[in-house]
Protein backbone atom coordinates (compact mmCIF):
# COMPACT_ATOMS: atom_id res chain seq x y z
CA UNK A 1 0.00 0.00 0.00
CA UNK A 2 1.07 3.50 -0.55
CA UNK A 3 -0.64 6.76 0.54
CA UNK A 4 0.49 10.08 -1.27
CA UNK A 5 -1.01 13.57 -1.53
CA UNK A 6 -4.22 13.71 -3.96
CA UNK A 7 -3.74 15.00 -7.31
CA UNK A 8 -6.91 16.30 -9.68
CA UNK A 9 -6.50 13.25 -11.90
CA UNK A 10 -7.08 11.13 -8.80
CA UNK A 11 -11.02 12.10 -8.61
CA UNK A 12 -12.72 9.20 -10.85
CA UNK A 13 -11.05 6.61 -8.26
CA UNK A 14 -11.71 8.94 -5.27
CA UNK A 15 -16.04 8.68 -6.24
CA UNK A 16 -15.83 4.92 -6.68
CA UNK A 17 -14.15 4.71 -3.46
CA UNK A 18 -17.18 6.74 -1.76
CA UNK A 19 -19.69 5.08 -4.00
CA UNK A 20 -18.80 1.85 -2.86
CA UNK A 21 -18.15 2.56 0.45
CA UNK A 22 -21.72 4.71 1.07
CA UNK A 23 -23.60 1.92 -0.67
CA UNK A 24 -22.31 -0.53 1.34
CA UNK A 25 -22.58 1.36 4.70
CA UNK A 26 -25.66 3.47 4.88
CA UNK A 27 -28.60 1.32 4.80
CA UNK A 28 -30.61 3.92 6.15
CA UNK A 29 -30.15 6.13 2.46
CA UNK A 30 -31.69 4.90 -0.98
CA UNK A 31 -29.66 4.03 -3.71
CA UNK A 32 -30.13 7.46 -5.89
CA UNK A 33 -30.05 9.41 -2.94
CA UNK A 34 -26.45 7.62 -2.26
CA UNK A 35 -25.37 8.33 -6.40
CA UNK A 36 -26.65 12.05 -6.25
CA UNK A 37 -24.65 13.02 -3.08
CA UNK A 38 -21.37 11.17 -3.85
CA UNK A 39 -21.75 13.20 -7.41
CA UNK A 40 -22.24 16.18 -5.52
CA UNK A 41 -19.63 15.47 -2.43
CA UNK A 42 -16.76 13.92 -4.28
CA UNK A 43 -15.50 16.41 -6.91
CA UNK A 44 -12.07 18.63 -7.45
CA UNK A 45 -14.78 21.43 -6.66
CA UNK A 46 -16.25 20.05 -3.62
CA UNK A 47 -12.67 19.06 -2.32
CA UNK A 48 -10.53 21.46 -3.77
CA UNK A 49 -6.70 20.67 -3.58
CA UNK A 50 -5.08 23.97 -3.98
CA UNK A 51 -7.22 25.70 -1.00
CA UNK A 52 -5.45 26.91 1.92
CA UNK A 53 -5.38 24.39 4.94
CA UNK A 54 -6.88 21.85 2.40
CA UNK A 55 -5.37 17.77 3.03
CA UNK A 56 -6.77 14.98 0.94
CA UNK A 57 -4.51 12.02 0.64
CA UNK A 58 -5.18 9.06 -1.26
CA UNK A 59 -4.47 4.91 -0.67
CA UNK A 60 -2.75 2.50 -3.78
CA UNK A 61 -2.94 -0.66 -4.04
CA UNK A 62 -1.35 -2.50 -7.04
CA UNK A 63 -1.85 1.43 -8.60
CA UNK A 64 -5.43 1.80 -8.15
CA UNK A 65 -6.75 4.00 -5.03
CA UNK A 66 -8.86 1.81 -2.30
CA UNK A 67 -9.20 5.01 0.37
CA UNK A 68 -8.74 8.32 0.89
CA UNK A 69 -9.57 10.63 3.47
CA UNK A 70 -10.10 14.70 3.41
CA UNK A 71 -9.24 17.02 5.62
CA UNK A 72 -9.22 21.08 6.21
CA UNK A 73 -7.08 22.71 9.14
CA UNK A 74 -8.35 26.07 9.89
CA UNK A 75 -6.38 28.10 12.78
CA UNK A 76 -5.80 25.41 15.72
CA UNK A 77 -8.47 23.12 14.16
CA UNK A 78 -8.83 20.36 11.53
CA UNK A 79 -12.13 19.00 10.32
CA UNK A 80 -11.82 15.40 8.89
CA UNK A 81 -14.67 15.46 6.48
CA UNK A 82 -14.34 12.19 4.29
CA UNK A 83 -12.32 8.75 5.50
CA UNK A 84 -13.27 6.26 3.31
CA UNK A 85 -12.02 2.59 2.30
CA UNK A 86 -13.23 1.07 -0.18
CA UNK A 87 -15.04 -2.15 1.44
CA UNK A 88 -13.37 -4.74 -0.10
CA UNK A 89 -9.95 -3.56 1.56
CA UNK A 90 -11.56 -2.45 4.88
CA UNK A 91 -9.48 -4.19 8.12
CA UNK A 92 -6.69 -3.94 6.06
CA UNK A 93 -5.19 -1.09 8.30
CA UNK A 94 -5.48 1.03 5.23
CA UNK A 95 -7.74 3.20 7.30
CA UNK A 96 -5.14 3.46 10.09
CA UNK A 97 -1.94 4.35 7.93
CA UNK A 98 -4.25 7.18 5.83
CA UNK A 99 -5.02 8.63 9.68
CA UNK A 100 -1.21 8.04 10.36
CA UNK A 101 -0.27 10.24 7.47
CA UNK A 102 -3.21 13.08 7.55
CA UNK A 103 -2.28 13.36 11.68
CA UNK A 104 0.93 14.27 10.55
CA UNK A 105 -0.22 16.73 7.88
CA UNK A 106 -2.23 18.16 10.35
CA UNK A 107 0.44 18.53 12.91
CA UNK A 108 2.69 20.61 10.39
CA UNK A 109 0.03 23.10 10.15
CA UNK A 110 -0.01 23.49 14.10
CA UNK A 111 -3.43 22.22 14.56
CA UNK A 112 -4.15 21.61 18.09
CA UNK A 113 -6.74 19.39 17.62
CA UNK A 114 -8.57 17.28 15.56
CA UNK A 115 -12.92 16.69 14.71
CA UNK A 116 -13.99 14.19 12.55
CA UNK A 117 -18.10 14.32 11.08
CA UNK A 118 -20.11 11.26 10.39
CA UNK A 119 -22.96 9.78 10.77
CA UNK A 120 -24.71 9.50 14.35
CA UNK A 121 -25.48 5.82 12.97
CA UNK A 122 -21.93 4.46 11.57
CA UNK A 123 -21.32 2.13 14.13
CA UNK A 124 -18.01 1.19 12.33
CA UNK A 125 -17.02 4.65 11.91
CA UNK A 126 -17.41 5.36 15.67
CA UNK A 127 -15.38 2.38 16.48
CA UNK A 128 -12.85 3.03 14.21
CA UNK A 129 -12.15 6.95 15.65
CA UNK A 130 -12.45 5.67 19.20
CA UNK A 131 -10.13 3.11 18.96
CA UNK A 132 -8.05 5.95 17.82
CA UNK A 133 -8.37 8.01 20.78
CA UNK A 134 -11.35 10.33 19.47
CA UNK A 135 -14.24 10.69 22.23
CA UNK A 136 -17.97 11.86 20.88
CA UNK A 137 -18.32 15.61 22.02
CA UNK A 138 -20.87 16.41 19.83
CA UNK A 139 -24.08 16.25 17.58
CA UNK A 140 -25.58 17.85 14.77
CA UNK A 141 -27.58 17.25 11.33
CA UNK A 142 -25.96 16.93 7.86
CA UNK A 143 -29.04 18.02 5.71
CA UNK A 144 -28.79 15.27 2.32
CA UNK A 145 -31.17 15.50 -0.14
CA UNK A 146 -33.76 17.17 1.46
CA UNK A 147 -33.46 14.59 4.59
CA UNK A 148 -32.00 15.59 8.28
CA UNK A 149 -29.85 13.08 9.54
CA UNK A 150 -28.42 12.75 12.81
CA UNK A 151 -24.75 13.41 12.78
CA UNK A 152 -21.60 12.38 15.29
CA UNK A 153 -18.77 14.36 16.10
CA UNK A 154 -15.44 13.24 17.33
CA UNK A 155 -12.90 14.97 18.84
CA UNK A 156 -8.85 14.09 19.69
CA UNK A 157 -6.38 16.74 21.57
CA UNK A 158 -2.89 16.53 19.54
Amino acid sequence: MHVRSATNDDFEGITAVARETWHDTYDELAADVIDRTVDAWYTDDSMPLEAPGTVVLVAEVAGEIVGFTHAVVQGETADILRMYVHPDHQSEGIGSELHERLIAEIGAQEAERVRSFDFAFNDASRRFYEGLGFEQTDEGEVEIDGEFYPEAVYTLEL
